[in-house]
């Protein structure tokens, strides 16, 4: 959705499949995890600025990298743990890498009435609608499988077909 709002969007993740799959939906660049050095990719990519905004669905293993991936003044959104919860943070910590902003923001707090999960709804279908964002099944499960699914997305299998 990022180009669709004239954004540069670079994703990263922990496989070569995922990052595959990232640049099939527009993403600019994909880094691996544990493989490519985020900040300084991202410093390469901004004339040495760093980010805007960093949203880290990450957690506790890309939580320091993320920050040293912002300018200063920038804005950190961690919103997943699948690493772990982000260790407690300091304020002078923010203060000390550029005045940077972190928020962890929760869905049911942007949907607690029903108007606002309505528009909510509907400013996805619409950017779903106008082509902005891809819906992509790449994996179906059979009810009876439903155990294989969950561990499947607690494990972070990428979403490509099984054969």
């Amino acid at each position: 959705m990022g180009p669709s709002l004239g954004r540069h969007r670079d994703w990263r993740g922990g496989s070569d499949a995922k990052a595959a799959v990232a640049l099939a939906h527009g993403c600019h660049e994909a880094l691996v995890l544990g493989r490519d050095d985020l900040p300084g990719r991202v410093r390469s990519l901004t004339g040495g600025q760093g980010a805007h905004v960093v949203y880290d669905s990450v957690g506790k293993d890309t939580f320091a990298a993320s920050l040293d991936s912002l300018r200063p003044l920038g804005m950190m959104v961690t919103y997943g743990n699948a690493s772990g919860p982000v260790p407690p943070v300091a304020p002078l910590e923010l203060a000390r890498r550029g005045s940077l902003f972190l928020t962890r923001p929760t869905l049911f707090h942007y949907v607690a009435r029903r108007a606002e999960l309505e528009r909510g709804a509907r400013e996805l279908f619409d950017v779903i609608g106008r082509g902005a964002v891809r819906i992509e099944i790449g994996q179906s499960y059979a009810l009876q499988d439903v155990a294989l699914a969950h561990r499947d997305l607690e494990g972070g299998a990428p979403s490509v077909p099984r054969c």
